[in-house]
């Protein structure tokens, strides 16, 4: 698509907003219903597009993607007309007679830029937010899944038209072309880097945005932990989509006294998962370029593996690896990992910790595996994280019963569920004023009965 084209679009898309169609409920509830309907008549074609750009099973298809776009979907229909009410609020007796209430209003013409690694859910989860709110969408997904961004185009083409709801392909020339239009919000997901040039050029026309973001989350394990069970629920957030996962355990910070029946027991449940020969397992996945494969190769220190570490150029495959003895001043742990490789430090004092992870760019996520509610409460307390579990991984983004998000170097702004509805409405604040009376001392010339009064009525 052109630039021209692009301008177009958001034109044609922010006249269609004016007509005021999508500032009814049943409309919106139509388009979110033909979206259902499209998303489970090409399952198939969709799990088939996500084996394509990252080697995902149709299990962890559905378990990740799919089946929680649909879930977001359902919630909405569900919910989304109570979200849309007016909601009063109390009146300040100074104000007497009025009704004071919020109105949730949509924002207008959004635009939604997703990454790779979850194309599929992390494309349509935010779409269904911004329709469920009442407002257009274009879509634009990232050019390293082009196989699972040609299905969506598929999809919302065949249920939405246009000027609705329209998905641009391409690259960084189509990225920039996108952000130099004037959107009324745009939500992103993505890397710290990109997310910087996505703000600052939302700055030039004061356009709100969401950044979805990542960086480099915690899995604490101290020595009350059940250390098998922990071992288990580590290895499977930590690997799932081969790491390449925004809200994975980054590197396990464990106990001394634990710290090497957690490796071994780490090591057992990879066999346990992915078998003896992980590279040969069929719902393994892949990394998702040479790029990203080259650079986790650099990240690999041979001295400290001690599980994994084989790789296959060709196919793009790095098996599941740990590494022990690490420390913070390791290359692996100057970045984001963003794949299979899991650092593995020991400490001796939850205090040092907390302290650790405090003067460390705010994670997007942070685990803790305890049977201490004392020390649970310290660290959810003291620590600066975006969202996370306790005694399990990843969990905590797949509801829509809670927001999620992170802050600072890992994003600002939340959705998933009414968190979603909200983020992609603006509240008005209206005052309905009665006229059937007109108290007359507000109004000059004010005297001492005005001042007693309007003492009274504001305190």
């Amino acid at each position: 698509m052109e630039q021209r084209e692009i301008r177009t679009l958001v034109n044609r898309q922010r006249r269609f907003f004016y007509t005021g169609k999508t500032q009814h409920m049943a409309f919106r509830e139509i388009a979110l219903r033909r979206l259902q309907i499209s998303i489970m008549a090409h399952e198939d074609e969709i799990n088939r597009a996500l084996r394509l750009d990252l080697g995902k099973s149709a299990s962890e298809a559905y378990m990740c993607e799919t089946g929680m776009v649909l879930a977001e979907i359902s919630y909405m229909l569900k919910h989304m007309r109570q979200f849309g009410k007016d909601q009063t609020v109390r009146t300040p007796l100074a104000q007497f007679a009025s009704r004071s209430f919020r109105k949730p209003s949509p924002y207008g013409v959004t635009l939604i830029m997703s990454p790779w690694n979850y194309p599929f859910l992390l494309t349509m989860e935010p779409l269904v937010d911004a329709l469920a709110a009442g407002n257009t969408a274009i879509v634009k997904p990232s050019a390293y899944s082009p196989f699972t961004s040609e299905i969506m185009a598929k999809i919302i083409s065949e249920c939405l038209p246009k000027k609705y709801v329209a998905v641009v392909n391409g690259g960084r020339k189509e990225n920039q072309w996108l952000l130099k239009e004037k959107f009324d919000y745009i939500f992103f997901t993505g890397s710290q880097a990109v997310g910087k040039e996505v703000m600052a050029h939302a700055a030039k026309h004061l356009t709100p945005v969401t950044l979805e973001l990542g960086g480099k989350s915690p899995c604490i394990v101290d020595e009350t932990a059940n250390i098998k069970l922990a071992a288990r629920r580590i290895v499977f957030g930590k690997y799932l989509n081969c790491g390449q996962t925004c809200v994975a355990p980054d590197y396990v910070y464990c106990a001394a006294l634990v710290k090497d029946v957690l490796v071994d027991e780490m090591k057992k449940q990879i066999r346990k998962q992915f078998g003896d020969d992980p590279l040969a397992n069929a719902d393994y996945g892949r990394i998702v370029n040479e790029k990203h494969f080259r650079r986790l190769i650099g990240l690999i220190d041979p001295t400290k593996v001690v599980a994994g570490g084989e790789c296959d150029s060709t196919l793009l495959q790095i098996a599941p690896t740990i590494m022990d003895q690490v420390t913070f001043e390791d290359a692996v742990m100057q970045e984001e990992i963003f794949g299979p490789i899991l650092p593995v430090m020991t400490f001796h004092s939850l205090d040092a910790v907390i302290s650790q992870i405090n003067r460390r760019e705010h994670p997007l996520a942070l685990y803790m595996f305890t049977e201490s509610k004392a020390n649970a409460d310290r660290v959810m307390t003291n620590c600066g994280f975006g969202g996370g579990c306790i005694n399990d991984t990843v969990i905590h983004l797949a509801t829509s019963e809670m927001g999620f998000g992170g802050f600072g170097e890992s994003g600002m702004g939340s959705y998933h569920g009414k968190t979603g509805f909200d983020t992609f409405s603006h509240y008005k604040s209206i005052v309905d004023k009665k006229t059937w009376m007109d108290l007359p001392m507000r109004y000059q010339p004010y005297n001492k009965v005005f001042d007693f009064l309007i003492r009274l009525f504001m305190h």
